[in-house]
């Protein structure tokens, strides 16, 4: 999956699309694709198997990506979200629970909010936040779930982009370690609605700054921290955006590898469950 966050361009996109091989996804922010011209246009024309882009309500790409044959998802966070993205054309839609790493609602967990919406649409319906075992993706199957979006738990695989830096935390965290919070979209002056922090790694900024959002909005020092210590790859300080299940990441195994093992445990522990 080739994820484009709040800093994606089409030359970010471009750059990334090179690493490339086989069969992928891309995925975009709804406001972010909406002030980079282009930048949908460009994600159509790579021709990926499918097209995710949440955090919004205008569903006129779908059509588009529909138009060249590529299959569309978007998240929800609850049932009337996932019913308007059905309503908009949407083939797949990802239920993120509040367990998920990075930027997303928290008003609910992934069981409770998978049970919703499975009640509310007829698509097939994915599960996103804390599933990186074996037995979680048993569990959101039996639940219900036609698959599992995957993102915490491939942090550390070589594949992934991550940085060494934030490789090297995710490995050593516990799962509770991590923390939901906006300082770093207001140090780092992104334009992310409130309604959607992110649930981080807690690190020093987090600890000198959590609770004192209006005091940092203000401290220039505190922003020219943060981007050195970005630019430095310094995770005590910058921001790693990684879910309550990095308690189960121990290693850097292969995506292959992660794969292998969540999918042929899950079925084992499926037919066991139903012997």
């Amino acid at each position: 999956m080739v994820g484009m966050g709040t800093s994606a361009t089409r030359e970010s996109l471009a750059a990334q699309l090179q690493h490339v091989e086989g069969r992928f996804g891309i995925g975009l922010v709804d406001w972010v694709v909406r002030g980079q011209p282009g930048l949908l246009e460009d994600a159509l024309a790579a021709r990926p198997l499918l097209l995710s882009v949440s955090f919004g309500t205008d569903w006129s790409w779908v059509a588009k990506a529909h138009e060249v044959g590529i299959t569309t998802v978007t998240q929800v966070f609850d049932a009337t979200e996932a019913r308007q993205a059905v309503d908009g054309g949407i083939d797949i839609v990802v239920a993120r629970g509040s367990e998920g790493g990075g930027h997303g609602d928290t008003k609910l967990g992934t069981l409770p909010l998978l049970d919703t919406v499975l009640d509310a649409v007829s698509v097939p319906v994915l599960v996103g936040g804390g599933v990186a075992t074996a037995r979680s993706l048993a569990a959101v199957l039996a639940a219900g779930a036609s698959g599992a979006w995957v993102g915490t738990r491939l942090m550390a695989c070589p594949e992934s982009l991550t940085s060494d830096g934030s490789r090297r935390a995710v490995i050593a965290a516990e799962a509770t370690d991590t923390v939901v919070t906006r300082i770093f979209d207001i140090a780092e002056d992104l334009a992310w609605p409130t309604r959607f922090p992110s649930r981080v790694l807690a690190n020093d900024f987090v600890t000198r700054w959590m609770g004192k959002e209006d005091a940092l909005a203000g401290d220039q020092s505190a922003h020219d921290e943060l981007a050195a210590s970005i630019k430095a790859d310094d995770r005590s300080i910058a921001a790693v955006h990684t879910g309550q299940a990095v308690g189960m990441i121990r290693d850097d195994a292969s995506v292959a590898e992660v794969i292998d093992a969540m999918c042929t445990g899950a079925l084992r522990l499926l037919t066991s469950w139903g012997a």
